[in-house]
């Protein structure tokens, strides 16, 4: 009989029986289990057909033989593996060492001169503290590891009271070690879980309410996008050549800059390209720098672009008092600032496009009641490191969805400081600009908004300028930025309270815009995942929840990332390296709440000076002209000296050691929570140990100068 087409599919199935490998778990490369061919499969055919006769030598062999196989290739793969993580590891260990044999403490920056390092004092606090933790930690991860090895190791889930009872009999404590755990866990059950837990629940909720504010942004963003609301101007954009119907003022330029010889250049060539009549258009750039190298280059740079037919002025001050809002109050001072309605501000590594006057000016037309018209920033060196993506990140969902939201539902954000279009009728009848704080930006809007001045924000017209590409010049001024605001809220308050405005627009400024994104924001930050989280470890009667730990953040970072979709891929080290900020924004908060010294320091952001991928490369001449008199023939002498004595200048990093101590304390909670077998607990706290180990060895980013 004729095979069937079904016994010449199960003659070519048979042929080379596999060998079957069954795992129980893909990450162990043993095996449990080997399914070899059974002897039907070998003894089929033997009798009917000769043809299908099989070899039982022959397929043993062949069955050995792809074992071997099996087994070589999960080898091979078991030591490639092993080999990355030893080759990483030692890169790790080979980059720690030299972190740790040239690198400089925080604790140095007075021997480096820097005058305006952080406050000793509150330097020493906050460290302090933190030390005190880490070590505790230390003593208590000893202390349990001997608990647990002698079987007395107690969690929350299965605490033995019949054994905790034998305090009142000491016969039945087993030794001295016996009698101490027993105690350590009466004490902690009795006394320190219940103000834990409770520290927990309100940190809990704090961060709750902040998520909750944190989705109504995102929706009313949304809301913005699918509705396509967009502030417009009531008579259209601005047509230079269309005669005398154009609503053409007299607009100020501003840039205010100190020691910043990295971008003046294209910043003073972005200004002057400006798409706007010359005489109407009056640009100050207003120097602070006391290297007089820097001070002869930006006055060259002046010079040249007055021979180019620019209206533009190069002031000095003799008393640098104030900082940047001095600055603006003594260029404000001048007898011809009368002549101007406007005044555009832009920090020295800002380059507006040639039209950004013509897509700004226009919404003050018709609108008397309208004080600032802000535009968004884009950056040229986002994608420079891992540290300027994850700022984009931040500042992509502050413009897109908080700025944005605001000025659309409340007509009131915080001035960004640059980028900006301020009547300067407002910012004289609102008390013009004031060095009480280090955020003047922010000062200067909140007074205006008191007196019922209204805000414009574009999200569609962008400045390009830079982001911090070092963690150092990042650090200074993130802690800026959270030390000022709580300095501006302590003498705001009776203000706030005591204005016209309404009580809607009262509560949300005093609740939302200063308590809960300023003050609340850094302080759950840090204490909730960097102090109460490794310290439930120790104390696991005080639980906190699994979805605060992971869901919660995870869905946050989630929303936080959708104005920058591109960088989806760094949801992870974004969130990470947000708790890892949170110490810095933390010590910022309560220096500026309490007016501690470092309040009042001030740090220029350090800039590398990168120009933008547009036509402004072309507009900088890389030879200036030296068209100058007698008294400053000795300039390019002198610029040689400086670029010699910047040559000599090495990058070096800094080791920081509050959030190395961080590091320790949070890998040490980490060892901790292995014992209680809590799986997210422990990946949270690894994972967060080791972005504050990298911090704190200043792996990220780029190095100093």
């Amino acid at each position: 009989m004729a095979p069937s087409s079904f016994d010449w599919w199960s003659k070519e199935a048979t042929r080379g029986t596999p060998v079957v490998v069954k795992m129980e778990n893909p990450n162990n490369w043993s095996m449990v289990e080997l399914e070899s061919p059974s002897d039907e499969d070998f003894l089929h055919g033997s009798g009917e057909d000769p043809n299908r006769t099989r070899y039982p030598e022959k397929a043993r062999n062949k069955n050995a033989k792809q074992l071997t196989w099996v087994l070589l290739l999960k080898a091979h793969r078991a030591a490639g593996c092993l080999t990355s993580v030893a080759a990483a590891m030692y890169g790790l260990t080979a980059a720690i060492r030299r972190r740790v044999a040239a690198g400089k403490t925080d604790t140095d920056a007075e021997n480096d001169g820097n005058r305006t390092a952080e406050n000793p004092a509150v330097k020493t606090r906050i460290y302090s503290c933190i030390k005190v933790f880490l070590w505790l930690s230390v003593l208590l991860l000893g202390f349990e590891i001997a608990a647990y090895c002698k079987g007395w190791h107690f969690g929350s889930p299965n605490l033995q009271f019949q054994y905790l009872s034998a305090l009142a009999n000491p016969v039945a404590v087993k030794g001295l070690f016996g009698s101490l755990y027993s105690r350590w866990v009466l004490i902690r059950v009795d006394y320190l879980a219940p103000l834990l837990q409770f520290l927990t629940n309100a940190c809990i909720v704090l961060f709750l309410v902040q998520s909750l504010d944190r989705l109504v942004l995102c929706l009313g963003c949304l809301w913005i996008r699918l509705k396509k609301i967009k502030p417009v101007p009531k008579q259209g954009p601005i047509d230079l050549e269309s005669g005398d119907g154009c609503f053409c003022p007299m607009v100020l330029v501003q840039i205010p800059m100190c020691n910043e010889k990295e971008v003046y250049q294209q910043s003073i060539a972005a200004v002057c390209n400006l798409d706007w009549p010359k005489s109407k258009l009056l640009i100050q750039i207003l120097d602070d720098s006391d290297d007089v190298i820097t001070q002869l280059l930006i006055k060259e740079e002046v010079h040249k672009w007055q021979q180019e037919g620019a209206n533009i002025l190069y002031r000095h001050r003799v008393i640098r008092e104030g900082y940047k809002a001095g600055n603006l109050k003594s260029a404000m001072n001048c007898s011809y600032v009368k002549d101007y309605e406007f005044v555009a501000i832009f920090d020295a590594d800002f380059q507006p496009t040639p039209d950004f006057l013509k897509r700004t000016v226009p919404h003050f037309e018709d609108n008397e009641e309208l004080g600032l018209v802000q535009a968004r920033w884009s950056f040229v060196n986002k994608d420079e490191n891992l540290l300027t993506r994850l700022q984009n990140i931040n500042l992509a969902f502050h413009f897109e969805v908080e700025q944005q939201v605001n000025g659309v539902f409340l007509d009131f954000f915080g001035f960004n400081g640059t980028a900006g279009v301020w009547r300067i009728k407002a910012l004289e009848n609102s008390g013009g600009w004031l060095e009480r704080t280090t955020v003047e930006d922010m000062d200067i809007a909140v007074r205006a908004h008191l007196h019922g001045w209204k805000f414009i924000f574009l999200n569609d017209v962008e400045c390009q300028c830079e982001l911090p590409e070092s963690y150092e010049a990042y650090r200074k001024q993130q802690h800026r930025w959270h030390s000022g605001p709580m300095q501006l809220f302590r003498l705001c308050l009776p203000d706030i309270i005591r204005s016209k405005i309404s009580i809607w627009k009262k509560a949300n400024m005093i609740f939302l815009f200063f308590l809960l994104r300023k003050l609340i924001l850094p302080f759950y930050s840090f204490t909730l995942f960097c102090i109460i989280l490794p310290m439930t470890m120790f104390i696991p009667e005080a639980e906190l929840p699994v979805w605060v730990v992971c869901y919660v953040p995870a869905t946050m970072s989630f929303l936080n990332i959708l104005p920058a979709p591109k960088a989806f891929p760094f949801i992870v080290p974004y969130l990470l390296f947000e708790n890892t900020m949170s110490v810095t924004k933390f010590n910022a908060m309560i220096s500026g709440l309490f007016q501690l010294g470092s309040a009042y320091e001030w740090v220029v952001t350090k800039k590398s000076g990168r120009s933008s991928e547009g036509d402004l490369v072309n507009l900088i001449e890389t030879e200036p002209k030296h068209q100058r008199g007698a008294s400053e023939s000795d300039l390019g002498e002198i610029v040689q000296q400086g670029k010699k004595r910047d040559s000599r200048k090495k990058k070096h990093n800094r080791i920081y050691t509050k959030e190395l101590a961080l590091a320790f304390l949070l890998l040490t909670a980490s060892a901790r929570s292995l014992l209680s077998a809590q799986g997210i607990h422990f990946y949270f706290l690894l994972f967060q140990g080791i972005s504050f180990l990298l911090v704190g060895l200043d792996l990220i980013g780029e190095q100093v100068e």
